[in-house]
């Protein structure tokens, strides 16, 4: 697989990429956590418990506004994975579905353990951030998947009849490598939710979903960045459902005023595939962020991962300045998430310098262990 290429780097490129991927870490953090406090109310029970508009505003979730779940704590491990993945490259050892399984396999133990075990000194910095050791709600097909040591591959995935949205939620950060071909985008994430999710089109969603942000993060228009997903799928088995999926968004566009009712149609029966067809419409119609994700979290599906989903297109889209400094302000973790972000973009612009053979940042390889 392919790394980041160095020589491309001028300073605007530098910072325009790492506004992208603030915008797109911070943005499926924010949906999360606007969608999670109407998780499983239908469009009435949203409306009674927060008004005629429905849900407009950051509400009260685990005890507190701004409150993520394990969807973006599951991000930030892919982010983690990714960075891990790189500096390990130079030991010869480059397999970055294994380093992205090391790195689910730490947040499952921070769904076991009461907080950081100081004595895993290969956990990195990450694993050491109390906050990030709150369960919410991990769902059965995760805690499975990433239950013992055995890593799910397309060829023998775990939980084979699972298609929920929960793989293709964590996948935004794969888009992220704007240095890597597509086609290695869709096989790395694709991979990565397999270990998870093992239905087609759980697994061939989150490769749709990475491949789509990896277009926007590139620079692409939303619309031209989907129409390279498909074509993309189209060569793999059991695509149909996803591509449908996504046609079904694109055409939706052309249909009248954006609502609720298009929305949980085109979520369907809550599958990956109409989740993530679900957020590139919201996207595609969304005003301005705050509109795209107020329309994503105002229906009767689930309201966290179309949020999260719908988030990280906008966030890739626009970069962190459009996301809505109001909810960024409450977000729970947003320390976290800039500097993983900031980590991420430097290490994908200025690897080299930070490790390689000329010599290594001590305090770099303390924050990332090569181990």
């Amino acid at each position: 697989m392919g790394a980041t290429a160095g020589a491309v780097w001028g300073r605007a490129e530098q910072q325009d990429f790492r506004s992208r991927v603030r915008g797109t870490l911070l943005g499926v953090a924010v949906g999360d956590a606007l969608g999670t406090p109407v998780e499983g109310l239908d469009p009435d029970g949203i409306r009674e418990a927060h008004g005629a508009e429905g849900l407009t505003d950051l509400a009260p979730a685990y005890g507190r506004r701004g409150a993520v779940t394990h969807l973006t704590q599951l991000t930030l491990f892919s982010v983690d994975g990714l960075i891990r993945a790189q500096v390990r490259r130079d030991t010869g050892a480059w397999h970055p579905p294994t380093d992205l399984h090391r790195a689910y396999r730490r947040w499952a133990a921070t769904q076991r353990d009461w907080g950081p075990d100081l004595r895993r000194k290969d956990d990195g910095w990450l694993a050491r951030e109390e906050w990030l050791y709150a369960r919410r709600d991990a769902t059965r097909a995760l805690l499975l998947g990433l239950g013992d040591e055995t890593m799910g591959t397309p060829e023998a995935p775990k939980n084979p009849g699972e298609r929920g949205p929960e793989a293709a939620a964590r996948s935004a950060p794969f888009g992220l490598l704007v240095g890597w071909e597509p086609q290695l985008v869709a096989q790395l994430a694709v991979e990565c939710a397999a270990q998870t999710h093992g239905h087609p089109t759980g697994y061939l969603s989150a490769g749709a979903y990475a491949v789509i942000v990896h277009g926007l993060a590139r620079g692409e228009s939303l619309d031209g960045a989907v129409q390279h997903a498909l074509a993309l799928l189209a060569a793999r088995p059991g695509h149909e459902p996803v591509a449908d999926a996504l046609q079904h968004a694109l055409g939706a566009v052309r249909q009248g005023l954006p609502g609720p009712a298009r929305v949980t149609e085109l979520i369907g029966a809550g599958a990956a595939e109409g989740l993530v067809a679900a957020a590139v419409y919201c996207a595609l119609v969304a005003e301005d962020v705050r509109h795209g994700l107020r329309l994503a979290v105002n229906h009767g599906g689930p309201s966290a991962a179309t949020g999260a989903l719908t988030g990280g297109l906008l966030g890739a889209l626009h970069g962190e300045t459009a996301l809505p400094p109001a909810w960024l302000a409450e977000l729970e973790g947003r320390p976290t998430l800039l500097e993983l972000a900031d980590d991420f973009a430097m290490e994908m612009t200025q690897g080299p310098a930070l490790h390689g053979p000329a010599g290594s940042s001590p305090g770099w390889l303390a924050r990332y262990p090569r181990g």
